[in-house]
C-alpha cells in the first residue's frame, strides 16, 4: 500500500485559522508540484483525506484537479495540527488501498515519525508548505519511498 502526506500549500494570514484559503504562491506551489507528479506518473490514490481547515481542503481539491486524480475526497477526523498521530495510525492499519493525505504540521511530522519508526518522538521528517512524502507498507513495517520539497519543484 503507498501512502501520501501533504502539506498543504501556503496560505494567506488571517485570524480566524479555520478559513485561510490558499495565497498566490500556495496555488503556485500547487500547480508545479502537480505538474512535476503527473508528469512523473508518481501518484496513485483511491481516496484523498484531508482535516476540515479550508487550506487543506483547498489543497487537497486543487492537487487532486492537477495530477486528473479520480480520487473520494473526503474530510477526516484527526488530521489538525496537534491530533493524535496514533488514530489517523490505527486507521491506516486497516486499508488496503492507496491514500493521500492532506494535513497540517506538526501531525504529519509525527505520524510519519510514528509509521516508520514505531514512535512519535523525536520527529525525523520536516514538512515545508506543499511538501509530499511517499511511505510504502510492506511485511514489516512502512519504508520511505522518496519526499518531495517545494524548493525541489
Amino acid at each position: 500500500m503507498h501512502l501520501y502526506l501533504v502539506r498543504h500549500a501556503h496560505a494567506v494570514d488571517g485570524d480566524n485559522d479555520e478559513v485561510r484559503p490558499l495565497s498566490g504562491k500556495g496555488l503556485m506551489q500547487i500547480r508545479k508540484l502537480g505538474r512535476l507528479l503527473r508528469d512523473a506518473d508518481a501518484i496513485e490514490a483511491k481516496e484523498v483525506w484531508h482535516s476540515p481547515l479550508v487550506r487543506a481542503l483547498d489543497t487537497a481539491e486543487r492537487l487532486a484537479e492537477v495530477l486528473r486524480l479520480p480520487a473520494t475526497r473526503r474530510v477526516v477526523a484527526g488530521l489538525r495540527s496537534n491530533d493524535d498521530p496514533t488514530i489517523i495510525a490505527k486507521r491506516l492499519s486497516e486499508l488496503r488501498h492507496p491514500v493521500m493525505i492532506v494535513g497540517h504540521e506538526p501531525l504529519l511530522s509525527t505520524l510519519a515519525t510514528l509509521l516508520v519508526t514505531g514512535r512519535d518522538d523525536p520527529p525525523r521528517f520536516v514538512f515545508k508548505k506543499c511538501a509530499v512524502l511517499r511511505l510504502d507498507r510492506e511485511t514489516g513495517g512502512w519504508t520511505v519511498h522518496w519526499m518531495i520539497s517545494p524548493e525541489v519543484v
